[in-house]
């Protein structure tokens, strides 16, 4: 048995583009399902905004992402937390980095630090932080 962590994403109406513009940079296909496609209908301006989706890649990305309907509470940033993308190879890393960036506030950028070759943070324009650095070579 394996047991993997996935991240979740909640949004209010931009699930589908959050997980659109997660394909552009890491690749992999998109699956979503749509409160109308489940018979859930809300309201008229929330039928097609996503009971769930997800993006898979083929090198083993994996995030998930709803949107919250406005019958629950819901605020972005209100619970803060990091999406850790770590890999070995610093160019691969620093080519994410380039395409995550884009439209993104910069927290910290891509360079080296006291931990890791490369290592940087930003916030992208959907409001989730993202954290990019190269794995430390283990030397066991």
């Amino acid at each position: 048995m394996s047991v993997t962590t996935t991240t979740h994403l909640n949004f209010r109406g931009d699930a589908r583009a959050a997980l659109d513009h997660y394909r552009s940079v890491f690749g992999g296909r998109v699956t979503a399902v749509t409160y109308k496609d489940l018979g859930g209908v809300r309201n008229g301006s929330e039928a097609d905004w996503l009971v769930w989706g997800e993006v898979v890649g083929d090198d083993g990305f994996h995030v998930m992402a709803y949107d919250v309907p406005s019958s629950l509470p819901w605020s972005q940033g209100d619970r803060p937390f990091f999406v850790s993308v770590r890999g070995d190879d610093a160019d691969e890393i620093s080519a994410l980095w380039q395409r995550l960036a884009e439209g993104s506030t910069v927290v910290q950028p891509l360079a080296p630090s006291q931990w890791a070759p490369l290592y940087g943070m930003l916030t992208d324009r959907f409001g989730v932080t993202w954290v990019l650095d190269v794995a430390v070579p283990y030397n066991g």
